[in-house]
């Protein structure tokens, strides 16, 4: 067969690494996650190069919410440059842009973007960058089930939870790749990874590189999925 018809169209990224990276680079924290935030759009075009239609990365978590404040004031900056400038320059590469996440606890500012964001999104858009932040697998999945506790269904199937959730409009991960050395998934999409093809790697965040990336495509196009068949 050839790879190159085993199509994927999600890939999950849990991007970690920026603040050890930093710390061996000599630099700040919020250095390491600048880094990591000109890699995000590197990778962001090594999908589209790859035909890979939505990428989906951990971005922020519930939790790291309680990290330092200058650490995640930063964070919600980068949040507002990405939705007040850099929209613009995605929408040009046929890229939509999603936030999944409890976004009310984000600042107001941020939520309100957040939410003109969402209202002019491309209906036809190629692309799709889906940024989990404030995020949380499990969080995902309780808000889903309340949802389905407010609409009164008495039955419920997967198809039907599946749409009650966040990621609700986004195809289920073939792949996820967690860069930085460690070996777990960290409450990142609970849900929709159940079958996903799991990558670890060592190298931190800010130093993945292209060639990692489509390595790692072709072992997945390599891998034979039977799903519990």
């Amino acid at each position: 067969m050839n790879t190159k018809e085993k199509e994927i169209s999600c890939v999950g990224m849990i991007m970690d690494g920026n603040r050890r990276w930093a710390k061996k680079q000599g630099l700040s924290s919020i250095q390491g996650h600048k880094a990591g935030y000109e890699n995000l759009k590197r990778v962001t075009q090594w999908c589209r190069e790859e035909e890979v239609a939505h990428l989906v990365v951990y971005a922020f978590s519930t939790e790291n919410w309680n990290r330092a404040k200058e650490e995640v004031d930063y964070l919600m900056e980068m949040m507002r440059f990405l939705l007040k400038d850099e929209i613009y320059e995605l929408r040009e590469d046929d890229v939509a842009v999603h936030i999944i996440g409890q976004i009310s606890l984000f600042p107001e500012d941020v939520q309100k973007l957040t939410e003109e964001m969402h209202a002019s999104n491309p209906n036809d858009a190629k692309y799709h960058l889906w940024i989990a932040a404030s995020y949380g697998g499990r969080a995902e999945i309780v808000a889903g089930v309340n949802s389905l506790l407010q609409e009164g269904e008495a039955v419920v199937t997967e198809e039907l939870f599946a749409k009650s959730l966040w990621t609700a409009d986004m195809p289920d991960p073939e792949i996820v790749i967690r860069t930085g050395g460690e070996k777990r998934l960290s409450n990142f999409l609970s849900w929709s990874c159940a079958y996903s093809e799991l990558f670890f790697i060592d190298t931190f965040w800010p130093a993945f590189s292209k060639e990692e990336f489509v390595e790692i495509l072709e072992k997945y196009r390599n891998r034979k999925r039977n799903f519990g068949k």
